[in-house]
């Protein structure tokens, strides 16, 4: 029986941790993800590529202002990071404890059981590609619109979308660094990109100066800040998927929590000072009617009448390439959960084995190219519109499928602030961790707050009003893979509960049943 690591084959020492700590995968090398391809750098840029910083900043901001009419969007996002960050110091130390690429449902399970770890596994699953579907649409929708201005093309949407399905499938079943460089190179230039607008907006800010009204907590009141919130938070998604990187790091108790603090960190300070620079270049009073008016067109108008319309083109460019890097990120994460679920027996085994010599969870990432593709044409199917036009089916695209996204991820977080707790407890370790189960204890309930408000006005943040039918059957999406993934873990417990309970263990459980073997 081979173990896919030479040396525990070749020879059996009596040691009994230094054989669990030889042995690499339980079903040989195709069952466990290539270790060392990422170190702080790499593992950095593949989880801020999740934030798309270019998409946050000429989308959702402008977004949240228009729509929420609410000035004091920079100081949410310093909220919001503190909130994050809180929930991370207790998210990070499990980390020291836990390396599984199922990451979020794997710190579930071992908080709360396997039962409550099989539910989330199916919330990931789904939230994660709904995020990833979101983007295909307004991704498509900008290239149709940059081919038409530049080219003189009229091109349906969905060709793009398409074409960055399989260029995002495809690029998802090469090395995780070799995704890295690509997901690095794109970052880094939104970055500098939206780095220069600050400037420029700093440099000549509008009639009032440079005012720092809207970190006053007075600008934080009306009924919109609640739904501002769920907007912002979506913001910061990325961050919490460092975890799902873990066997691929050189070493992951280290590298995790410290690119978790450095992603947390950087996005919050990123997004509210660009956020400020929205409100200095258009001024804050009048910044929200700026906003309802130009839509996602306020930066670039901003940009162009400070930095020309050389630098705007780029910037419209770059906004694409930006999406894209998202997408790539996204991918790259629901197949390591599709990976993690197949080597646990929550999906088909197929799905836990990795592809040739890339070490990439091929069968997880064809599985979501093939999906995506299936949504992209069925949103095609349902447009009667020309092409260039900003057609209802893509903006449903964009706007569903990201706010059901952002609501499973948040529901996520509450429930691992509670394993949290529950893990440190049952190790007996409460009163040494006492401050991160109180920093969990607190984030999970401002997270929680977030939830009810996002189910609350959910139809406002897909723009159908609140009397809309989908106002709770998209959220409900979230609620059927929650019921399911509980309903799968209750039949396994029952009928497998050997399976039952390795569920989050991965392949730790494996390594000490093969290291007994092999001290036996």
């Amino acid at each position: 029986m081979t173990t896919g690591s030479s040396s525990t084959s070749e020879s059996r020492p009596a040691n009994r941790s230094a054989v669990a700590d030889d042995i690499s995968t339980f079903k040989g090398q195709e069952r466990a993800l290539r270790a060392d391809r990422l170190g702080t750098a790499g593992l950095l840029l593949s989880v801020l590529a999740a934030t798309a910083p270019l998409m946050v900043v000429a989308g959702v901001m402008p977004t949240t202002f228009g729509v929420m009419g609410i000035v004091g969007q920079p100081l949410l996002f310093v909220v919001l990071g503190a909130v994050l960050a809180l929930f991370s110091l207790g998210y990070a130390e499990m980390s020291r404890h836990v390396h599984n690429a199922g990451a979020f449902y794997a710190y579930i399970s071992r908080g709360l059981g396997g039962t409550a770890g099989a539910g989330a596994a199916a919330v990931a699953l789904v939230a994660y590609s709904a995020l990833q579907f979101a983007i295909y649409g307004i991704f498509g929708f900008e290239v149709s619109g940059l081919c038409a201005t530049y080219l003189e093309l009229q091109v349906a949407w969905w060709i793009p979308a398409l074409a960055a399905v399989l260029a995002v499938g495809a690029l998802g079943l090469l090395k995780i660094d070799v995704n890295a460089r690509v997901l690095g190179v794109l970052l880094l230039i939104e970055v500098v990109l939206v780095v220069v607008f600050d400037i420029a907006a700093v440099a000549d800010p509008a009639k009032e100066g440079l005012s720092l009204h809207a970190f006053n907590p007075d600008t934080l009141t009306g009924a919109g800040v609640g739904t501002a919130l769920c907007f912002c938070v979506a913001a910061f998604l990325g961050f919490e998927q460092a975890p799902v990187y873990a066997e691929e790091t050189s070493r992951p108790d280290v590298l995790v929590p410290r690119v978790m603090f450095l992603a947390i960190g950087f996005v919050a300070v990123f997004f509210a000072v660009s956020c400020w620079a929205f409100t200095v270049a258009a001024g804050p009073s009048t910044i929200v009617a700026a906003a309802q008016k130009q839509s996602a067109g306020l930066l670039f108008q901003l940009t162009e009448s400070r930095l020309g319309g050389t630098f705007t083109d780029v910037l419209h460019v770059l906004f694409v390439t930006g999406m894209f890097a998202a997408m790539l990120s996204f991918h790259n994460v629901v197949a390591r959960y599709a990976f993690a679920m197949g080597r646990e027996g929550l999906l088909p085994a197929a799905f836990g084995r990795t592809t040739g010599a890339s070490g990439a969870p091929g069968t997880g990432s064809l599985l979501q190219t093939a999906v995506s593709a299936v949504i992209v044409i069925a949103f095609a199917m349902a447009d009667d519109k020309p092409a260039g036009d900003p057609t209802a089916p893509v903006l449903h695209l964009f706007t569903w499928f990201g706010s059901v996204g952002a609501l499973g991820v948040t529901l996520l977080m509450v429930a691992a602030s509670l394993s949290v707790i529950v893990f440190f407890a049952r190790r007996g370790a409460a009163r040494a961790q006492a401050w991160r189960l109180a920093t969990s204890a607190v984030s999970g309930a401002a997270l929680l707050v977030i939830v009810g408000y996002t189910v609350k006005d959910f139809g406002v943040l897909v723009g159908t009003g609140p009397d809309s039918a989908l106002g709770w059957v998209l959220p409900a999406i979230i609620g059927v893979a929650l019921v399911l993934g509980l309903a799968q873990g209750l039949v396994l417990r029952s009928r497998k509960p050997q399976a039952h309970a390795r569920i989050g263990l991965d392949n730790e459980a494996f390594q000490l049943d093969k290291a007994a073997e092999s001290a036996t």
